[in-house]
């Protein structure tokens, strides 16, 4: 095993999704609801090299792309490209680079002569960061389509699943099940989950750590090459519960100012505009402090309360 002070997030992903069984009951769960559909034993690694040209007026660049996981399998007698994307952070390119990876995977099939038709492809982003995912999931949300082009606007959207919020029931293999468990109960910072995964995997145990980068947790248990997962995991569940304890006061703090920003604004443009509709009111409560901060530097150029809507969307 690679040491761990060298694995990065995507490492770790990687390898446990280069396992085929998890990757065929991540799959299965993600997108086709727990149904069986992915089988393990019909995977084949694919390779998901792509270099490509990307011309402009000042010179050529040569740029090259990898998808994190790709598989080649049949669905039903028919084959599919199946692949994972992981993202540890938040990326506001993610849908244009997806695009990018499915474009170009077909571009090389429609030059190779061996392919008689095209082989279709699904890729999942597999997000596990700490924050909730803010930012585009379709090409549409990047910009304003008038009303006369929609009918023409080829849409493309991701398959984004959030580590966080990934319904666990549906996954079948019990130590996949276990990692992305582990990964939920360490960014809740709860000793009471983590006590239910006895049986997981030292391994995985060690891949969900790095991935929620409580890779100090992880290091302060081991024990030579052995680490008894109950003590190891209680040891583990207390260092959260200590910092979830520091990190609510922090949250809580957050939150007021955001709270308190809020009302400072919503108070400016009463007296700007006079009273508020109800959606932009509650596109304000809802509305994140890096965007209420644009809002706050255009407040003189404001007219209108969709002046408010374009700027805070």
């Amino acid at each position: 095993m690679e040491p761990l002070n060298k694995l990065t997030a995507d490492g770790a992903c990687r390898t446990v999704f280069s396992n085929d069984v998890s990757f065929a009951s991540f799959y299965n769960a993600a997108i086709f609801e727990g149904k069986q559909i992915i089988h393990p034993d019909r995977l084949v690694r694919y390779e998901n090299d792509i270099s490509f040209i990307i011309n402009d007026s000042k010179r050529a660049e040569d740029k090259k792309r990898r998808r994190d996981i790709v598989v080649k399998s049949d669905i039903n007698g028919i084959y599919c490209i199946l692949g994972i994307e992981h993202q540890s952070s938040i990326d506001e390119t993610m849908v244009i680079r997806c695009g990018i990876y499915e474009m170009l995977e077909y571009l090389k099939q429609a030059e190779n002569k061996e392919y008689k038709r095209l082989v279709p492809q699904i890729i999942v982003v597999l997000y596990t960061g700490p924050k909730k995912w803010n930012s585009p999931v379709k090409l549409s949300d990047y910009f304003e389509i008038p009303e006369e082009l929609k009918k023409y606007f080829d849409d493309w959207k991701i398959i984004l699943v959030d580590v966080k919020e990934m319904d666990t029931s549906k996954i079948k293999d019990e130590q996949t099940r276990y990692f992305i468990e582990a990964i939920q109960a360490m960014y809740k910072g709860s000793y009471e989950d983590l006590k239910r995964l006895k049986r997981m995997k030292k391994e995985n145990f060690l891949y969900a750590a790095i991935i929620t980068g409580s890779i100090d947790q992880v290091e302060s248990v081991l024990e030579g090459d052995e680490m008894d997962m109950c003590e190891g995991m209680e040891r583990m569940a207390e260092g959260f519960r200590s910092e979830g304890r520091e990190e609510g006061i922090l949250v809580g703090r957050n939150e007021g100012k955001l709270e308190e920003k809020q009302n400072t604004l919503l108070m400016q443009l009463r007296c700007k505009l006079g009273d508020l509709s109800k959606e932009t009111e509650n596109t304000i409560r809802s509305s994140t402090m890096e965007k209420l901060n644009k809002l706050t530097v255009s407040i003189f150029d404001i007219q209108s309360e969709n002046d408010v809507l374009k700027l805070i969307h």
